[in-house]
């Protein structure tokens, strides 16, 4: 029996959330439609969440740190009231042409690398092959092959209809 646990790896901006270019701002964030609906079946299912996104606006000098991470404890709230719980957040605020100094270069964790995936694999439990990634760009699906995980391209629509498709629980 397996001691290690399945995980959902999600991009962030247009798979959880409308893309708006460099999104840090809460009043600029919209959920992806059934983003917490699916949140909420894939943690019924036994999966366990984890996003995944590069944030280069970081490194491009648009926002801080402390700007993405009170976003992320907003979207945190908000699952909430669905049951849904997001594990951890992995970003990459690195990007070669940033304005940053210490943001500015090219690094392991930026996808289509898979650096944040492995980062997962170290810190929590994860069963590889009963996990997956979904992403809404070629980029995320190359980090995910890259690092031995099945990757689904989202292309828009109800995330919970696409999520289903895939669990078929």
């Amino acid at each position: 029996m397996s001691m290690k646990d399945k995980f959902v790896f999600l991009d962030r901006d247009g798979v959880l959330n409308v893309d708006v270019d460099y999104l840090y701002r809460i009043e600029d964030f919209r959920w992806i439609e059934g983003a917490p609906q699916a949140l909420t079946y894939l943690n019924k299912q036994g999966y366990r969440l984890v996003v995944v996104t590069n944030q280069s606006g970081i490194a491009r000098g648009y926002y801080t740190v402390a700007d993405m991470e009170k976003l992320h404890r907003y979207i945190q709230q908000e699952l909430q009231p669905y049951g849904a719980k997001i594990e951890k957040f992995y970003y990459c605020p690195h990007h070669k042409e940033g304005r940053v100094p210490e943001y500015t270069c090219d690094c392991k964790c930026r996808k289509p690398k898979p650096g944040m995936l492995l980062q997962a694999y170290e810190e929590f439990p994860v069963d590889v092959e009963r996990s997956f990634l979904i992403g809404d760009g070629k980029r995320d699906v190359e980090a995910a092959e890259a690092a031995g995980l099945k990757g689904y391209l989202f292309q828009g629509g109800s995330l919970l209809d696409f999520v289903k498709n895939i669990v078929k629980g």
